[in-house]
C-alpha cells in the first residue's frame, strides 16, 4: 500500500484470506468473473491479521464488510464488483490470464503520465483518506507544490503548447 508507485492487483483465480489481503493493499483491483475472493478466517477460528478488518471496511463500507468477514462469505468476481470490492470484472478467457490482461491495460494508462505526479497523487489521496476533508485539501496543497517546480511540469506544459506526447523524466 505504501509503494510510491500504482499498484493493481489481477485476480484470476483465488483470493482467500491473505490472498485478498494482498489484493486489498492495492490501488486497484481487476478480477476474473470466475475469481473467488473472501475474508475466510472466521472458519479457522481466527481473523484476517494482515488489514482485512481495516482495508475491507474501508473499501466496502463497514457493515457489508463485517457480514462478509462474519460469516466467511467467498464471492466471485461479478459479485465483488457489485460491492466495490474491485474496480473492474473481466470474463475468463482460455489461457486464464483475463484480469491479468485487463491489469496490463490499465498500467499501459497511467505509463505516459508524469512520475512525480502520480507519487504525490498517491500519497495524497492515501494521506487525504485518513483525515478530515480541511486537513486532506492541506495535504493536497502540499502535494501540487511539490509538483510546480518539476522538470516535467515545464515538460507537460511545452508538450501540451507543441501538441505532441510529453517526453517525462521524473524530474
Amino acid at each position: 500500500a505504501n509503494l510510491p508507485v500504482p499498484t493493481i492487483a489481477a485476480i484470476d483465480g483465488i483470493a482467500l484470506g491473505g490472498g485478498l489481503e494482498l489484493a486489498l493493499a492495492c490501488d486497484i483491483r481487476v478480477a476474473a468473473s470466475t475469481a473467488k475472493m473472501g475474508l475466510v478466517e472466521t472458519k479457522l477460528a481466527i481473523i484476517p491479521g494482515a488489514g482485512g478488518t481495516q482495508r475491507l471496511p474501508r473499501t466496502i463500507g463497514v457493515s457489508l464488510a463485517k457480514e462478509l468477514i462474519f460469516s466467511a462469505r467467498v464471492v466471485d468476481g461479478d459479485e465483488a464488483k457489485s460491492i466495490g470490492l474491485i474496480s473492474h470484472v473481466v470474463e475468463q478467457n482460455e489461457a486464464g490470464d483475463a484480469a491479468y490482461r485487463r491489469a496490463l491495460t490499465l498500467a499501459r494508462e497511467f505509463l505516459p503520465q508524469g512520475p512525480v505526479a502520480m507519487r504525490v497523487a498517491k500519497l495524497a489521496i492515501n494521506q487525504g483518506m485518513e483525515v478530515d476533508l480541511v486537513t486532506g485539501l492541506a495535504i493536497e496543497e502540499a502535494c501540487y507544490a511539490q509538483t510546480i517546480p518539476t522538470k516535467d511540469r515545464i515538460e507537460g506544459l511545452l508538450a501540451f503548447k507543441e501538441k505532441r506526447p510529453p517526453r517525462y523524466k521524473g524530474e
